[in-house]
């Protein structure tokens, strides 16, 4: 099978997320895409997150009535710092051992993978599919060329609507009592509502 694995804080999932999620599942003739919610991202110490259970059910609501949208949460079941190497090398000895994997990430994500842990190793475990959006101007492959020179070669891009969404202003959008419906499904809307998040 085809698999894309997405990952992300998740905090909240929001309408920009399943685009991409529905984008790459149609461009890229994917069997499944799996969100994979972080459970402590090194390179966001010292950032407040919202509790794992949360985060967690708000993926769930986002991507019910999708059977091709799976949640899997082995980096929240993990202890200690999340690292997508170790998670990509979890999943490639278990449940996707037979699989392709593809590793969903947008532009900024890219520019800064040579500060990973084990980039080449994630090179090696799935190929790279890169969210592009218009005006966003060409990928910059060079501080990875230097981990692999063959790079554009694993690396598949896939084009986006410009839709600028963000967790940062979505959160700022809630705490200020600004308008957040549409930009986030309904269903996750409603459940920041009744558990107070971001308040």
């Amino acid at each position: 099978m085809r698999r894309g694995i997405l990952g992300g804080t998740f905090d909240p999932i929001h309408t920009g997320h399943l685009i991409l999620a529905q984008e790459a599942l149609w461009q890229l003739e994917l069997d499944e895409v799996w969100f994979v919610p972080t459970g402590k991202p090194w390179m966001k110490r010292g950032q407040r997150l919202t509790n794992q259970g949360h985060r967690k059910a708000m993926v769930e609501l986002a991507i019910d009535g999708n059977d091709r949208f799976k949640i899997r949460t082995l980096e929240m079941d993990r202890p200690g710092n999340t690292y997508t190497v170790d998670t990509l090398e979890e999943l490639r000895g278990g449940e996707a051992r037979d699989d392709e994997m593809l590793f969903i990430m947008g532009m900024d994500a890219l520019n800064s993978m040579h500060q990973w842990k084990s980039p080449k190793r994630i090179l090696e475990l799935a190929r790279l599919v890169v969210a592009v959006r218009p005006g966003h101007g060409a990928l910059d492959l060079g501080p990875l060329e230097a981990i692999d020179p063959a790079i554009g070669e694993c690396l598949i891009t896939v084009a986006l609507p410009l839709i600028e969404i963000s967790g940062t202003d979505l959160r700022r959008r809630v705490a200020s009592g600004e308008p957040y419906r549409y930009l986030l499904p309904d269903a996750v809307g409603e459940y920041i509502k009744m558990n107070g998040l971001y308040r």
